[in-house]
């Protein structure tokens, strides 16, 4: 049986970070860190943010789920049109569509990158696509559970979430197939790997999961409120950060202890979370904004 750590009493920051609002019209979501930067997506279109103002825009029918930047790249899912959009990030133009299918229209799904290679769920049936930055073009079809919607590349692996299936998969990038699978708890979701272990929202038990990243089995799990239902994770700092849409913006967990470090902001409903050393940036759709919180170093400390 594996342990889940009380909700208890989670200790408030050590001071209240500084959070900078800003307004963003429309819709905006999911994002991806680009320096100093942040892409977000939004209703027919992606755009790129600094803490000063909106620097780019690129028009799309339908943008969706979290996205990757690599090979100087921003790479987006395109949910109408069924492809993934390369943008080059210099020029903020679309300079590749690739038809790969999305697994999920509705837009809960992941673009990662890991292995010289982007990776994308592709259809629901249960696969997943892999993309050659080099070619622009698919040059593996992955079969996984059906309902594989979730992506994160570390450890060497490819980790994908099946909601409807409730598990985690890790597929070895060598052989382009699945070697583990784990069963996870009610309607896992968004997944981060880093800091020591693979995280996982079970969005239905409101608790995330601890994946081992060598033996790939269940480490624990942590106790975050009723449900974590359309939030995020990203891990970074020696800490694991997680997008929640009841109580607070964003909780702060300590991955060795495996206990909520702090808990931050007002609820803002749903949005996305991404980290840098310098600070965190979060989204509020549902209000309409981005935030900007400094010295994430200092927070849960």
């Amino acid at each position: 049986m594996v342990a889940i750590a009380s909700v208890g009493t989670a200790p408030l920051a050590a001071r209240a970070p500084a959070e900078q609002v800003i307004e963003v019209p429309g819709f905006a979501d999911f994002l991806a860190v680009d320096g100093k930067s942040v892409w977000a997506t939004n209703d027919g279109r992606v755009e790129r943010w600094s803490r000063h103002g909106k620097l780019a825009e690129v028009r799309m029918s339908k943008p969706c789920g979290a996205m990757a930047i690599a090979h100087r790249a921003l790479w987006v899912a395109d949910c109408k049109e069924g492809t993934l959009n390369r943008i080059d990030i210099r020029t903020a133009k679309i300079i590749a569509s690739i038809p790969t299918g999305i697994a999920n229209p509705e837009g809960e799904l992941n673009v990662v990158a890991g292995a010289d290679s982007i990776w994308v769920a592709s259809d629901a049936k249960g696969i997943i696509a892999r993309v050659d930055p080099a070619s622009n073009s698919v040059t593996a079809s992955i079969t996984v559970d059906p309902g594989t919607f979730y992506l994160a590349f570390g450890f060497g692996s490819l980790w994908a979430v099946s909601s409807a299936q409730q598990s985690v998969q890790r597929i070895d990038p060598a052989a382009n197939s699945v070697v583990k699978k784990t069963l996870l708890g009610r309607q896992p979701g968004f997944l981060a790997a880093g800091e020591g272990g693979v995280w996982v929202q079970e969005q239905g038990d409101g608790t995330v999961a601890r994946i081992d990243p060598g033996s790939g089995e269940l480490g624990g799990r942590i106790k975050v409120g009723e449900t974590l239902k359309w939030g995020d994770i990203d891990t970074g700092g020696g800490k694991v950060w997680l997008r929640t849409t009841e109580e607070q913006t964003f909780v702060v967990i300590d991955p060795k202890s495996m206990t909520i470090r702090a808990r931050v902001g007002k609820a803002s409903g749903s949005g996305a979370l991404r980290y840098t050393k310098a600070g965190i940036w979060t989204s509020a759709h549902d209000v309409h904004t981005l935030s900007w919180w400094r010295e994430p170093a200092k927070i849960g400390n």
